[in-house]
């Protein structure tokens, strides 16, 4: 079960420059089925990138 209710799961997001996890969030999965893209600031690389979420 998620954090918030049945459908919210919890889901980890990626850089995709060098590929560090480095954020979790939840989505509901019956709203989206597809895999989340964010732009977030990855403490690694120094600048914002796109985070896509992974398995």
């Amino acid at each position: 079960m998620g954090i918030k209710g049945k459908l919210d799961k919890m889901v980890v997001l990626a850089c995709e420059e060098c590929k560090e996890r480095n954020y979790t969030t939840t989505k509901n999965k019956k709203n989206s089925k597809e895999r989340m893209e964010l732009n977030k600031y990855c403490p690694t690389c120094k600048k914002h990138t796109v985070h896509k979420e992974t398995k």
